[in-house]
């Protein structure tokens, strides 16, 4: 097992764990604003294995705005908090700058590592292109189970968003708008390019035909450039993401492709909008395992299943 994780913070920039052992920099937490186009937004990458591979992209040519793993939010009230062109249905994806906005880091609640565990509680306002507040959410991102042994790790993502606008937010995607089988929105993976064509595996099947599917967890397993070897990124839901809440009882499909590249959303909105009224909170947690090796589906339940919330 490993030993305490290093947590290095570099003010208005980037919190940065590192494994001390191996001295494998886990991934950077960056802040800082980006460009205005790409929907600024924290995120993390480059987010790597035990052994040293990436397994995020970053501004891929083909879709600038795609930055690790990050909270996004891709048709929200006429909104675009996703980056780049928004949709608009018959007429395609449109440069639409007046729509584009931002999730702004406020503030760090806590960043603390002892016992193997790592902690990052942050503050965050959402804002449409004019700068108008529309929510605040309070997000924690912890990393446990960090086992040199078998090439593995975990991180969390807790979101907490709060609408604190007189009217409903509403959640929505490509596919809510019109497009079929775009229904990204939430909480987003961009693999590396070498991820592409890589093998999709969920609990009862696998490939692309997982687009829009439910199920309790997903993975994309990937051979690297560059190293000998593969790699498991695994998505899992916590067990009460799709329990009756604040925005109502709202089951959660996976987005996911391996092919023009490799990304996973475990969709707020795919089918359906999703409607958090005025004042009303949206709770999602999930857990992200990265692993070393090409995982079976097998390896992947006996995992989640030996490793409880």
């Amino acid at each position: 097992m490993s030993g305490g994780l290093r947590i290095t913070h570099t003010h208005g920039d980037r919190v940065t764990v590192t494994e001390p052992v191996t001295g494998v920099r886990l991934f950077a937490y960056v802040y800082r604003p980006e460009a205005a186009w790409e929907a600024p937004k924290p995120y993390l990458h480059p987010v790597r294995t035990l052994s040293g591979n990436v397994v995020t992209d970053y501004r891929p040519h083909d879709h600038r705005w795609h930055k690790g793993l990050s909270l996004t939010a891709s048709h929200l009230s006429g909104a675009n908090l996703w980056g780049g062109n928004s949709y608009v249905h018959g007429e395609g994806y449109l440069v639409l700058p007046e729509r584009v906005g931002s999730m702004r880091h406020a503030g760090f609640d806590e960043l603390s590592a002892a016992d193997g565990r790592l902690t990052v509680a942050e503050r965050l306002t959402w804002h449409p292109y004019d700068g108008t507040l529309w929510a605040r959410e309070r997000r924690r991102i912890e990393v446990r189970d960090v086992d040199l042994e078998s090439g593995v790790w975990t991180l969390t993502w807790s979101s907490a968003v709060t609408n604190v606008r007189d009217r409903p937010l509403r959640f929505g995607s490509p596919t809510t708008a019109g497009r079929e089988r775009a229904g990204y929105t939430g909480l987003f993976w961009r693999g590396p390019r070498a991820f592409r064509d890589g093998r999709i595996i969920g609990p009862d099947g696998e490939g692309p035909e997982l687009m829009g599917s439910q199920s309790s967890w997903l993975a994309l397993s990937g051979e690297h450039d560059g190293a000998d070897g593969h790699a498991t990124v695994v998505f899992e839901h916590a067990p009460e993401n799709d329990q009756s809440g604040a925005a109502g009882t709202h089951p959660a499909h996976w987005f996911v492709r391996n092919d023009p590249f490799a990304g996973i959303a475990p969709s707020w909105a795919f089918h359906d909008e999703l409607e958090l009224a005025p004042g009303d909170t949206l709770r999602r947690r999930y857990r992200v395992v990265v692993a070393d090796g090409a995982w079976e589906r097998a390896d992947i339940a006996a995992y989640l299943a030996g490793h409880p919330w």
